[in-house]
C-alpha cells in the first residue's frame, strides 16, 4: 500500500470530518494509521487516491460508505445487543411496563442506531410472544447529521451484528450480495419502528417524552463534569418515575442529582 500517498492536507480533511460527524479525535501521531486502515479499502474500491475516496467520504448520499470508514478506523466500540445483560433485563421488565399508554424508548445518543435497532429487534420478539402490545415506540437522537443520515439507511457492516442471533438475523436483516457483500440491511418491519431525529444534548430541549426507557451509554466521556451533571438530569427530567435509565457498564456512578437506584452495572431505576 506504499504507493497510496497520502498528504498531510488529506489527513487533516480526514481527521476534521471524522471528527465533525462521529466525534472522533486523530492528532497527527494518527496519520499512519487511517494510511493503513482505509488504503487497503481505497484499492478494493479501484479509486487511486486517497483525495478520490475522501471526496466520496465528504458526498453525504454515500452514508453507508462513510459509516464503513468509520468502523476501519475504529475498533468497533457501537454493535448490535452492546452489553447483553442490559437488554436481557428490559426483556425482564418491559413486559410490566406495558400499559393501554403504550411503551416508549429512548436512545439519547443513538450513534448509527445499532442501540434503537437492537431494542426494536427485541421489543418485536416481545410483542410477538404476546408479552407486550404493539403500541411501542423508540426514538433515536445524535448530534450529528452525517450518522443519522447512515442510520436511517439501516445497512451496517456485517461484523457490527455479531451478537445478535441467528435467528433475529434470519427475521430481520438481509445479507448483501456482490458490491454489497459484507454488509448487511435492516428489513422494513424494523427500520419503521425507529424514529430518527437531531438533537444537541448540551443545550435545552422540550417537546420530548415521556420514556419508561432511556439509553444514555458511552457519551459522557465527551463532557467535563458539570456538563456531564447538566446533561444526565435534564435526560432524567423525561424518564417516568420507576422508569429505567442505561449507562455503559464501565462508566460508574451516574453524575446526577436525580435520585437513582441501581439495579444492575450500567442500569438504574428512576425513583418513583
Amino acid at each position: 500500500m506504499a504507493n497510496l500517498v497520502f498528504s498531510d492536507q488529506e489527513f487533516q480533511r480526514i481527521a476534521d470530518l471524522m471528527y465533525g460527524a462521529a466525534g472522533l479525535s486523530f492528532n497527527d501521531s494518527k496519520k499512519s494509521l487511517i494510511h493503513s486502515r482505509l488504503a487497503p479499502r481505497i484499492q478494493k474500491m479501484g479509486f487511486g487516491s486517497f483525495a478520490d475516496y475522501i471526496a466520496m467520504l465528504e458526498d453525504e448520499s454515500q452514508a453507508a460508505e462513510f459509516q464503513m470508514a468509520v468502523d476501519l478506523l475504529t475498533t468497533n466500540e457501537t454493535y448490535f445487543f452492546r452489553e447483553p445483560k442490559h437488554y436481557d433485563l428490559l426483556q425482564q421488565e418491559l413486559p410490566q411496563f406495558a400499559n393501554k399508554a403504550g411503551l416508549s424508548v429512548w436512545s439519547a445518543a443513538s450513534s448509527f442506531g445499532d442501540e434503537a435497532y437492537s431494542t426494536a429487534m427485541l421489543m418485536t420478539d416481545l410483542q410477538t410472544a404476546g408479552r407486550i402490545g404493539p403500541n411501542w415506540s423508540i426514538l433515536a437522537t445524535d448530534i450529528s447529521h452525517r450518522v443519522l443520515l447512515s442510520a436511517k439507511e439501516a445497512v451496517f457492516p456485517q461484523d457490527r451484528l455479531r451478537a445478535v442471533t441467528p435467528e433475529r438475523l434470519r427475521r430481520y436483516c438481509l445479507r448483501g450480495e456482490g458490491p454489497s457483500e459484507g454488509q448487511v440491511l435492516l428489513q422494513d418491519k424494523i427500520r419503521q419502528r425507529v424514529q430518527f431525529g437531531q438533537l444537541n444534548l448540551c443545550k435545552p430541549f422540550g417537546g420530548l417524552g415521556p420514556f419508561d426507557v432511556i439509553f444514555l451509554r458511552n457519551v459522557l466521556i465527551y463532557f467535563d463534569p458539570p456538563t456531564k451533571v447538566d446533561v444526565v438530569d435534564r435526560v432524567l427530567s423525561l424518564l417516568k418515575p420507576g422508569g429505567l435509565f442505561f449507562l455503559g457498564t464501565a462508566e460508574g456512578r451516574v453524575p446526577c442529582k436525580t435520585p437513582l437506584q441501581t439495579v444492575i452495572p450500567g442500569a438504574f431505576r428512576k425513583a418513583a
